[in-house]
């Protein structure tokens, strides 16, 4: 399908009529067509059509099709329903009453489009350019960041599970391409073990048959990856992805002991955050923190928060949960600046926290990053007159420490810690440390004392950082943060944010762009309306302990 750009048509007379009639106060709709206007152009999407072919549905309103979609958290064929049957979709998108639109199924296309043409991000950023225009946005304020777990859109499997339906996989996608081939390869009761379902209401309840079922379902996949090696062999079998899966989970679930092929011991298995969770979202992957333990992804979500502008969502980051929150940090700032949106202040959680991400954020953005950081935890730190980290003179020029006694280190060596990152070692004499008479304030080693510390930049953000968060100041700054929550609860209950619709990260996040887009609507349109924000609600009996 080609692109012919269309303009942005104004409401038809008639349903304009008929809606105004409806909703004589207007409704979020309507309120959206005629106070925030036009969001996109169709030239927005050129990119991803082609010049000539049959015209596409016009992508400006596929696009406010599929953001009012999310809005109320319909599927792609309600989505499809609301457009053809109700008068404020049809007001919104300026149709006549009698159109019928298009099949469902535009929907799908469309979002494959986005992703194809890596423009899903294209959604979200020309929503916050046409606010900036308005005024409703700018950079330099205050915004702040949290993240929270997405379920995948995959059921849990246990470990046999995993393996009879990733091998039932393999044979699925073999079967329609090849079917004389793979019949060449099997005996007959290969139908009989994957035929029907793999669940553990059928598999073998005795730890023995469970593991000679194990046993004999990997001696049959491990037959198919020796197949495939062989030169009869059709090519484009040995290049699906499926195939891959197989391999991945295999070497994951199996290991080769005396020239046998053996069901691996849950001491033997690599950490669960490595291993693939399910064969139909290779991507998605177990997780916990604290008590909360899922399969998935993890969502990262930035909001603007100065008190006379509305709360928008300016960034989306979506990646695999196992990844440390941190990590998302860097790549956040750089969207935001980009977008020459970058606050001033922003505040995060502990998880955001370092020494390194405050001084990167300081020196390289000109962000104050407004965040608690770990205390020191070592036994000197929480033992009372004994002698921590901050009672030690660092010359970091001269590449040595002071005691509290008064005597220099003995070795300063740059290293890097077990997860690879930059450290300094630093070793003090045992003459010195021994017969010192502060020695049980000091160190329980008989080999003198010793001293890890971080980069000097780093080192410093994090002790300044350690002791603002002891002022009235940072609590009250802090504060702030704690909004995010709320935002986080309303795009988990009432859009559909905790679980994924689509397989795969990229789907999911595009997913949690269009989540972030109608949550900004619906926040502009209140926000337009002069609907106060909501407060925690306290309960009657909470209220009585005040």
């Amino acid at each position: 399908m080609s692109l012919h750009p269309q303009t942005y048509q104004e409401v038809p007379e008639e349903t304009a009529r008929i809606a105004r009639a409806a909703f004589p106060k207007g409704n979020v709709y309507m309120k959206m067509r005629d106070e925030v206007k036009i969001l996109y152009e169709d030239t927005d999407f050129i990119v991803l059509f082609p010049n000539v072919g049959q015209p596409a549905e016009t992508p400006w309103r596929l696009a406010l099709v599929l953001i009012m979609q999310f809005m109320e958290n319909l599927t792609d064929r309600q989505a499809s329903d609301a457009v053809r049957g109700r008068i404020d979709w049809k007001y919104a998108l300026g149709l006549e009453l009698t159109d019928p639109r298009f099949d469902f199924s535009v929907l799908s296309e469309f979002r494959s489009r986005l992703l194809q043409g890596e423009a899903e991000t294209l959604i979200l950023e020309w929503m916050l350019m046409h606010f900036k225009e308005l005024g409703w946005l700018k950079g330099g304020g205050r915004q702040r960041t949290d993240a929270t777990h997405v379920l995948a859109a995959i059921h849990g499997l246990n470990r046999l599970e995993r393996v009879g339906r990733t091998l039932q996989a393999v044979l699925e996608e073999f079967a329609k391409p090849e079917p004389e081939w793979l019949k060449a390869q099997i005996t007959p009761d290969w139908f009989d073990r994957y035929s029907r379902v793999i669940d553990e209401y059928h598999l073998p309840k005795k730890e023995v048959e469970r593991q000679a079922l194990a046993e004999l379902m990997g001696q049959d996949g491990q037959h198919l990856l020796d197949q495939l090696a062989a030169q009869d062999t059709p090519r484009e079998l040995g290049g699906l992805a499926i195939v891959q899966t197989l391999r991945q989970v295999w070497a994951q679930q199996f290991d080769w002991v005396g020239g046998q092929l053996r069901w691996r011991n849950k001491d033997t298995l690599s950490p669960s955050g490595e291993r693939i969770a399910s064969p139909y979202d290779t991507q998605a992957r177990y997780s916990m923190k604290r008590e909360v333990t899922w399969v998935g992804y993890k969502v990262h979500l930035t909001e603007t928060c100065d008190e006379d502008l509305p709360h928008l969502i300016t960034h989306v980051e979506t990646s695999v949960a196992t990844e440390q929150d941190i990590n998302a940090l860097n790549a956040i700032h750089q969207d935001l600046a980009q977008d020459s949106l970058l606050p001033s202040e922003h505040g995060v959680d502990m998880g955001y926290g370092s020494g390194d991400s405050i001084n990167t954020s300081r020196k390289e953005d000109g962000v104050d990053l407004v965040c608690p950081v770990h205390t020191d935890t070592s036994w000197q730190a929480q033992t009372p007159g004994a002698f921590d980290q901050s009672c030690f003179v660092i010359d970091w020029q001269a590449q040595q420490v002071s005691c509290p006694a008064g005597h220099t280190s003995l070795s300063w060596v740059t290293t890097k810690t077990s997860h690879g990152q930059p450290a300094i070692f630093v070793r003090f004499s045992p003459t010195h440390c021994i017969p010192c008479p502060d020695r049980t304030r000091c160190t329980l080693s008989q080999s003198g004392r010793e001293l890890t510390l971080i980069p000097q930049d780093a080192y410093l953000a994090l002790q300044s950082a350690r002791q603002r968060q002891q002022t009235p100041d940072f609590s009250q700054r802090y504060t702030r943060w704690a909004g995010i929550e709320g935002t986080l609860s309303q795009a988990i209950c009432t859009l559909g944010l905790r679980r994924s619709r689509y397989i795969g990260l990229e789907k999911t996040h595009l997913q949690h762009i269009l989540t972030a887009a109608a949550l900004n609507l619906l926040r502009i349109v209140s926000w337009l309306d002069g609907l106060p924000r909501a407060k925690t609600r306290v309960s009657h009996f909470a209220a009585l302990a005040a």
